[in-house]
């Protein structure tokens, strides 16, 4: 396997840090440098501290660790990003083009920047929303992502960088909390049942979004960028889907583990977000171009989410 040399920005976040785990298995604690806003403890590698807004100190890491992957973590996600919208189109395309910038004058081999299903509004096909529809989002985030998307291409299209991405859904994971999105209370309600409280949700019941768990985000990611380049036909950003629930279907399957699980509603104005995204999205570009296959539903994340919980809370084996 090629060596790559690695750099994470925002590396400390929800999928950062268990992206950087993963890569350090794959290619090597010295290989990959996480970085992030602040410190970062307990990391088996290499660590920087970096503000991917300043990009004379983004070049300065590149150069310091002969950087040429690049995977670009940092934003301001839907929910947080629409109390400052200023601020969020600031922090997430200022940061993009510096990465952008970097790559196209030092010729790095690769660059990953995350987009999502924000990128769509109520315009949108509703259910099964395919790869190529219409992109008229209604959070910042998601103009940021459409935007950031369309410079993806550019750069690829008129300066060969190789700009790679994916649309997550709301991503799943016991591994940290989550930052700031629409779809938080599908990790929230997990800590919640796993200490026996009972949950109030953000979102109606009925509400049935596109989800993915952690260890089908972490492996569609390394598999996109481990793909070759000329199977790719996607240089805006793939579709990804794993499952689709509402909140009243993830508490129903808690339920199967916990049967006196209590779950509320209590609706407010993350609702409107959520009621302008897709309840389930088309991924068979992926699936076609670079074999994508989700291996989780939504019970088998649900035994796996509590399972390891219940070792995060010292509760012991989950009855």
């Amino acid at each position: 396997m090629k060596q790559e040399h690695i750099l994470i920005i925002g590396a400390g976040g929800q999928i950062g840090s268990v992206l950087t785990d993963t890569l350090r298995e794959l290619y090597g604690d010295d290989r990959v440098v996480a970085s992030d806003l602040h410190p970062l403890e307990g990391q088996s590698g290499p660590t920087e501290v970096l503000n991917a807004l300043e990009g004379q100190a983004l070049e300065a890491v590149v150069k310091k660790w002969r950087i040429n992957q690049i995977y670009h973590l940092a934003a301001i996600l839907s929910a947080t990003g629409e109390k400052d919208p200023m601020r969020a189109w600031n922090v997430n395309m200022t940061s993009l083009f510096n990465v952008l910038e970097i790559a196209r004058q030092r010729g790095l081999g690769k660059v990953y920047f995350p987009s999502s299903i924000a990128v769509f509004g109520r315009e949108a096909a509703p259910v099964d929303t395919p790869q190529y529809e219409v992109l008229i989002p209604e959070t910042v985030y998601g103009i940021s992502k459409v935007a950031g998307e369309n410079w993806a291409n550019y750069y690829f299209r008129r300066y060969g960088v190789d700009v790679r991405s994916l649309r997550y859904p709301g991503i799943i994971g016991y591994q940290s909390m989550p930052g700031g999105g629409t779809t938080d209370y599908a990790v929230d309600i997990y800590h919640y049942a796993i200490q026996k409280k009972p949950f109030e949700c953000f979102l109606r019941a009925d509400t049935r979004l596109p989800m993915l768990y952690m260890p089908d985000a972490i492996r569609g990611t390394v598999e996109l960028m481990e793909a070759p380049a000329n199977s790719l036909s996607v240089r805006t950003s793939y579709n990804l889907a794993g499952m689709s629930f509402t909140p009243e279907e993830v508490a129903s399957s808690i339920r199967k583990l916990m049967p006196n699980f209590k779950i509320t509603y209590k609706p407010d104005f993350r609702q409107a977000i959520a009621d302008s995204w897709p309840a389930a999205i088309d991924d068979s570009a992926a699936r076609y171009d670079w074999h994508w296959h989700p291996e989780y539903d939504l019970d088998a994340m649900t035994k796996d989410m509590l399972r390891h919980l219940a070792v995060k809370y010292h509760l012991g084996e989950l009855a």
